[in-house]
């Protein structure tokens, strides 16, 4: 689903860009959304205080004998009346310092004054019938909402301020209460998005993880074509992929008839000289007939390489590995019965070498006829899978082994574990150079049994 972080998938950064995009919204929904309710209550609170203010401003007077003196009228507000009951006002005169002087104030201030920002006369003035809403605290240091708005009594020459107080703690725990809630309900919003779009990349992109599957099991040769359903913007590409293998496949056959026409070729001709040096016996002979034959090996290996670079540039041929070494360990040991050789051999049911049957043929077979050859009663064979699209086949004997020094020099072509021995010397070079032409590889090493140990890494083809 997901790749590494130096190189994220395609899954990944739909995911990663949604799930941003998502929380983002969300936590841009949230403030806005606690910004609007905190308004909405402030603004149900100095409607309160407008109120009180109203009743306040349309029921004061002033004492004629003294235009000082402003008497509040009796309000029915019940708060106001208690001390330190959370709602106050207050009337107050401007003073020459830029202060507030009360002229009058409810019960509940008791002995405290409403506090004021120092320079609200000065804006109060500057804004003729307008009114100023701020924060302050109350007498027992609760948060207030305050509103101050100045008036011109009848019978007063100087302007007089009406402040009217609410205590805000109220409304700061509904704000908190609503930003809690909504905080867990964008917890659970935000999970149940994440989880939409984790299934919805999914399954979005789920003809496209079977493209790919079915690409794989192309190149693991589990199939010739891709013969999947696929939506529009895929089939194209699907269509495309097709024609590549069929092309692959027609440049594959005509390497092969290539290959072949060359084999025909030349292996006539090489005959010929072979032939007819040995009608003519003498030193001209001998030397012809050598170099023949070294030409007919040379021809042989390379022709022998060029098919299996073809062939492994092909669909993927698959070969039953259980089969070719039941098939092996029969005929080797018919053919070694004489020498006693005990072929020991396993390999699991559904392993199959991704090639041709011929070339794993040559690959296992010089390998455990090499172990027979110089193997004194065992050779053990052991094909296992090496990971998801390589295979092991192991080829152990318990001759005489071959030292480690040894072991670059015996891959070479002609090279003999044993000159005494018969044979050209090309089975291990031929295994190195098929394994290689496969993509493949080859190791020697001591075997447990004391003898040598081949190890053949091959390509594998899926079940």
């Amino acid at each position: 689903m997901f790749g590494g972080l130096s190189n994220p998938s395609l899954a990944r950064r739909l995911v990663l860009l949604a799930l941003v995009w998502s929380l983002a919204a969300l936590v841009l929904t949230g403030v806005v959304l606690a910004v609007l309710f905190e308004r909405a209550a402030l603004q149900g609170v100095d409607q309160t205080l407008s109120d009180l203010t109203v009743n306040l401003v349309a029921g004061s007077t002033v004492d004629p004998s003294d235009e000082r003196q402003v008497f509040a009228p009796p309000l029915t507000d019940e708060r106001a009346e208690r001390a330190y009951s959370g709602r106050y006002w207050e009337i107050a005169e401007p003073t020459p310092d830029g202060k507030l002087h009360a002229l009058a104030r409810s019960y509940s201030l008791f002995d405290s004054v409403l506090g004021t920002p120092a320079d609200l006369a000065a804006k109060l003035k500057a804004k003729p019938g307008g009114h100023i809403s701020y924060q302050t605290e109350g007498p027992n240091n609760e948060p207030l909402r305050a509103r101050a708005q100045q008036y011109q009594l009848q019978g007063r020459k100087a302007p007089v301020i009406f402040l009217a107080a609410e205590d805000q703690s109220s409304v700061n725990r509904d704000v908190r209460g609503f930003v809690t809630a909504t905080a867990w309900l964008f917890i659970l919003l935000g999970a149940g998005l994440v989880a939409a779009i984790f299934v919805q990349v999914r399954v979005g992109l789920r003809p496209l993880f079977n493209l790919s599957n079915e690409v794989a099991g192309l190149r693991r040769g589990q199939s010739q074509r891709l013969t999947g359903v696929y939506p529009s913007e895929l089939t194209p590409l699907a269509e495309e992929l097709n024609a590549l293998v069929a092309h692959n496949q027609q440049v594959v056959e005509r390497q092969r008839t290539h290959v072949g026409n060359l084999a025909h070729a030349l292996k006539t001709p090489i005959s010929v000289m072979i032939a007819e040096a040995g009608q003519r016996p003498g030193p001209l002979a001998d030397v012809v007939s050598r170099q023949a034959d070294a030409m007919q090996k040379q021809v042989d290996h390379h022709l022998r390489r060029a098919r299996a670079a073809a062939r492994s540039q092909g669909s993927g041929e698959r070969t039953s590995v259980a089969e070719v070494l039941d098939e092996l360990s029969r005929t080797l040991g018919r053919i070694y019965r004489d020498k006693g050789i005990d072929i020991d051999w396993d390999a699991e049911e559904d392993l199959y070498f991704l090639g041709e049957r011929q070339d794993f043929l040559e690959i296992a077979g010089n390998a455990i006829e090499n172990a027979c050859k110089f193997g004194r009663s065992k050779v053990r064979v052991r094909a296992e899978e090496a990971s998801a699209d390589r295979l092991r086949l192991l080829v152990e004997d318990d001759g005489p082994g071959l030292p480690p020094a040894r072991h670059a020099e015996v891959l070479q072509r002609g090279a003999r574990l044993d000159e005494s021995a018969p044979g050209s010397g090309l089975g291990l070079s031929i295994i190195d150079e098929l394994a290689r032409a496969y993509g493949g590889s080859l190791a020697l090493s001591q075997s447990s049994l004391g003898g040598l140990r081949v190890e053949a890494v091959l390509p594998r083809a899926g079940v």
